[in-house]
């Protein structure tokens, strides 16, 4: 297995643990009111602006662990160059996972059309979002495997 292949996996596995211990934290923290007080908003504010700083962090943690365990591991240091051949893999990846992101706002709007309340949509979109990270990293995964 190459590097890439290792760090596409880690990039997925750290990717499902940091949203299900952030979600299963904050699940505790969700107000018990009308779904259209503004409480559950200022909750699904806070809920998006503090996952991208834990997101954030936690995934340049895991890199650099990664990167330690792999290098004691496997005696062999990061590849020091991205080709072509990486960079089209990268953006492979990335036009798939807008797609599945793109998507997944679509029925997130779609969600507040047929009058559900605003809490599906925020889960809409963040599972949209997971799904859409979970999808590049198997896609890399995928290409690195196949060698596209």
């Amino acid at each position: 297995m190459s590097y890439q292949e290792r760090q596409s996996l880690v990039s997925l596995i750290s990717s499902i643990l940091i949203n299900t211990l952030y979600a299963a934290y904050m699940a505790g923290r969700y107000p018990q009111a009308d779904p259209y007080s503004p409480e559950v908003f200022h909750f699904w504010g806070s809920f998006f602006l503090i996952l991208i700083p834990v997101t954030i962090v936690a995934k340049i943690v895991s890199y650099i662990l990664f990167s330690i365990l792999n290098a004691i591991a496997t005696r062999e240091a990061e590849p020091p160059i991205t080709d072509e051949r990486d960079r089209l893999i990268e953006l492979k990846s990335t036009r798939s996972s807008l797609y599945i992101f793109s998507l997944g706002f679509v029925v997130a709007m779609a969600a507040l059309v047929f009058s559900l309340p605003p809490a599906a949509m925020f889960i809409i979109l963040l599972c949209s979002g997971l799904v859409a990270e979970m999808f590049s990293d198997i896609s890399q995964f995928f290409f690195y495997r196949r060698g596209v």
